[in-house]
């Protein structure tokens, strides 16, 4: 038996044990609009963010189309279509998180103002115990003449 294809069988696989990294949140793409894909398209390897991918594929499947090749254009356009729903998931995401954000500033806004209203109760209290009844001393104007 050749012992280079027996070491290639044990090769380690990508979700086993042994020093890797972890994989991407369960296998899914992360949704950072700055993340760089490797596209493996039809005929071509591409490189890219999913809006230079999905960009790229759209114009490639329009040249196949004036090229007459159908065939190879719908493959080119579905892959442009599945880089075009990844777009429409980050954006998803985006806006997602932003209303997530803007409650979580409403609520500690909220909570400021009821801890600054039960100070002021406290505050009132403490003002009339610590000898509201005197009064200041006076001061007098300095004339400038």
């Amino acid at each position: 038996m050749n012992m280079k294809r027996m070491r290639s069988r044990h090769h380690r696989s990508g979700g086993g044990g042994g020093g890797g990294a972890p994989r991407h949140n369960n296998g899914q793409t992360p949704l950072n609009r700055n993340h760089v894909f490797d596209s493996n398209g039809p005929d071509l390897r591409i490189r890219g963010t999913a809006q230079q991918l999905f960009e790229k594929y759209l114009q490639l499947g329009r040249d196949a189309t004036g090229t007459g090749d159908r065939i190879l254009a719908e493959a080119y356009f579905q892959h442009a279509e599945h880089y075009f729903r990844i777009l429409n998931a980050m954006a998803q995401a985006a806006q997602q998180s932003q209303i997530e954000r803007q409650e979580r500033q409403q609520q500690r806004q909220r909570h400021y103002a009821e801890q600054q209203e039960e100070r002021r109760p406290q505050d009132e209290e403490n003002e009339s115990t610590e000898g509201g009844d005197e009064q200041q001393p006076a001061v007098s104007e300095v004339s400038a003449d």
